[in-house]
């Protein structure tokens, strides 16, 4: 179907925490580790965990309820929901269905995506285009994850990273034609799949006891190569969104990037030359929450008015798969 001209606007966010914080000083009594090599290494401070009867869709629902309130959205009016997740509720039906239920969104299409921390930013991109389109005219995108569940806790150089949480978006036409998503970019090279993922689990290696006694089905990490690969691609990224936007120096009011270092949030706050006010940064309460990192961080930004209307803002991030990508938004 082609294209009608119109721009896609975030009309509303959420997010839902669970209650349950992690500190570093918790994690010293559970692994051999200290409160400041995690922070000098990463930026964190503390993490949340679900609670044990919590899903992902549970946070994912919470989000969403948000997301829909700020929106003046009706859920029995939503057209499609999009839960970007890495841990689902179940391998099937997929989370969003049960976040369509929960919600009584019973008029939407419903479906997961998975593209790791770089799955809202995918989920924006898919949304965008069925408005855009004229197929849809209300979507929620929301990325949602219980990583804590998938964690070798005895494994320093990945438990420390990661917490709960969900974050929200809410899609609708715009108005004026002005504000809204103006580009959104995503790239993929599967060829480094293995320096961030999950051996077990599906198809390529079923859990069995072996796997478990072996923690395959936990999170590996070959940290420093994962670094520079981020820092080299963001970086790339980010230049994708200046050229095709014809983009000055001060053209970008806001970064959102996803939560996962606080040196390769610096490192691409750097390369924008933009001053460190004028970056989202909530890795230190949050930790890596994947998928829901950028939208979390996105509400945090929108709910405490620092980014207002008429701000020019970029959303980026990078994960398994290898995964990346940016999205250009102007509020």
């Amino acid at each position: 179907m082609a294209a009608t001209g119109i721009r896609t606007v975030i009309a509303g966010t959420g997010s839902y925490l669970p209650e349950k914080v992690i500190t570093n000083f918790d994690l010293e009594k559970m692994v051999d580790t200290t409160d400041e090599w995690i922070l000098s290494r990463t930026g964190i401070r503390e993490r949340h965990m679900a609670a044990p009867e919590q899903a992902t869709s549970d946070l994912a629902t919470e989000a969403g309820r948000g997301a829909l309130e700020m929106a003046g959205v009706d859920p029995a009016d939503l057209d499609l929901i999009i839960v970007a997740t890495l841990t689902p509720d179940h391998y099937f039906p997929s989370t969003a269905g049960f976040v369509q239920r929960n919600i009584g969104a019973m008029k939407a299409a419903a479906f997961d995506l998975e593209a790791a921390c770089t799955g809202f930013i995918y989920a924006l991109t898919i949304g965008d285009l069925f408005i855009r389109s004229g197929t849809y005219s209300k979507v929620l995108v929301i990325g949602a994850e219980v990583l804590t569940r998938f964690l070798n806790w005895e494994d320093r150089e990945t438990c420390v990273l990661f917490g709960d949480g969900a974050g929200a978006a809410v899609l609708v036409p715009g108005s004026d034609g002005k504000k809204g998503i103006i580009s959104t970019h995503l790239h993929s090279d599967g060829s480094m799949a293995e320096l961030l993922y999950a051996p077990a689990g599906v198809s390529r290696m079923p859990i069995t006891k072996e796997a478990i006694d072996q923690k395959l089905n936990t999170v590996k990490m070959r940290g420093n190569e994962v670094f520079k690969v981020a820092v080299t691609r963001l970086s790339e990224v980010v230049d994708e969104v200046i050229q095709a936007n014809g983009l000055g120096e001060d053209d970008i009011d806001f970064l959102v990037p996803h939560q996962a270092n606080l040196r390769i949030i610096q490192a691409t706050a750097r390369k924008l030359k933009l001053p460190m006010e004028k970056v989202i940064v909530t890795v230190d309460v949050h930790g890596n929450t994947s998928a829901a990192s950028v939208p979390l961080a996105l509400d945090v930004a929108v709910r405490s008015g620092r980014i207002k209307e008429g701000d020019q803002v970029l959303l980026e991030a990078f994960g398994g798969g290898l995964t990346w990508g940016a999205a250009f938004v102007r509020w």
